[in-house]
């Protein structure tokens, strides 16, 4: 039986879903290489556990940032060591693979990705918007007439959209999500507190205690955070609470927010009515930041429903779209669109290289 893979190709994180036994792997889209020699050293969590603790010589990338594929040659080698991780260097049945892709790659990217995945897997391969896919993983019937709108603040993109019948009918996608929320708390506590704090101990604290709505004193909460004094220059540890947090992320909050507004004023009145009846789906890593619903249906004046599983809403979506696309319900007409890729492929080559 032909194997179905499903990818979520993220900015913070990769998630692949393999048919029959779910999410297999959940790894920090991190690579650490060797500054000299250029070579890898890590991928993933073990990247991760470097980030801030190594020396001049080591260099821990993010290969995906806002969305955008910022290293291609180290993005594939990734995707390829994780591939392999799972399965071995070699297929025997070649298996079905859909991907989700950043908000913003190009074509050449696109077919680049295809061939880098074909020398591993090959099969049929699919490449998928991000947001559509959330919205399927969410547990919503995309090809309904009714509209339906999903919010998907990932680590590096926040992706808005309106879809009915099988198509995004309104759409907007954010360069701004969980990791700039990270560097928001970071600027926050260099200027209000004089304490320089690195990026895993800005994500800790965010997941620790983060909140998109002021709490009450009875259901705060405290964290003790972290870092270098920036005026003695010594190792310092303060207290900070969940409000704190909340301030230092009230101006990325609110631009999301109001994108989110601006997006549901685009559609019909007929399409804003089926949101009404059936609220706003929420998906993505920061869909867990306490009260993040709460604070969206404030600004959309409707309801906002976190899904059941946010940070895995894009991977299940993949292996439902793959279900959908080979028992015929969901048309990508993979053939000619991927073999057009890869001929723009070879003729970019052949202009390059002769």
């Amino acid at each position: 039986m032909t194997k179905a893979i499903g990818i979520d190709l993220g900015t913070t994180n990769v998630l692949i879903h393999l048919k029959g036994r779910g999410v297999i792997l959940n790894e920090p889209s991190l690579v650490a290489i060797d500054k000299e020699s250029q070579s890898i050293l890590a991928y993933g969590k073990m990247a991760y556990a470097m980030l801030g603790r190594t020396g001049s010589n080591v260099e821990v990338i993010r290969p995906l940032k806002a969305g955008v594929i910022a290293d291609f040659d180290l993005t594939e080698a990734m995707l390829l060591h994780y591939l392999e991780q799972i399965h071995g260097r070699r297929w025997f049945n070649k298996p079905n693979v859909l991907i989700c892709t950043p908000a913003e790659i190009s074509e050449l990217e696109q077919a680049s990705l295809i061939e880098a995945i074909e020398r591993v897997a090959g099969g049929n391969i699919y490449l998928e918007e991000e947001a559509k896919v959330a919205a399927v993983g969410s547990g919503i019937n995309i090809l309904s007439a009714k509209g339906a709108m999903v919010i998907d603040i990932g680590g590096g993109t926040t992706d808005i959209a309106v879809i009915s019948a099988g198509n995004i009918i309104a759409s907007r996608s954010l360069k701004f999500a969980g990791n700039q929320f990270d560097a928001a708390i970071i600027q926050y506590f260099k200027e209000h507190r004089h304490l320089l704090i690195g990026e895993a101990s800005a994500e800790a604290v965010k997941i620790a205690i983060a909140t998109a709505e002021p709490l009450s004193a009875k259901l705060n909460q405290h964290y003790d955070l972290r870092g270098r004094d920036l005026l003695t220059g010594l190792p310092r540890s303060i207290n900070v609470d969940a409000n704190e947090i909340c301030q230092a992320l009230q101006p990325s909050l609110d631009f999301i927010a109001r994108n989110c507004r601006e997006v549901l004023e685009e559609v019909s009145p007929e399409i804003a009515g089926d949101i009404i009846e059936n609220g706003v789906t929420l998906t993505g890593g920061s869909a867990l930041i306490y009260n993040m619903d709460s604070f969206l249906s404030q600004t959309l004046k409707t309801s906002v429903i976190k899904a059941d599983q946010p940070m895995q809403s894009v991977v299940l979506g993949t292996g439902l779209m793959l279900e959908m696309i080979q028992a015929g319900r969901f048309d990508q007409s993979e053939s000619t669109w991927q073999d057009k890729l890869k001929r723009r492929l070879r003729r970019w080559r052949r202009r390059i290289f002769g």
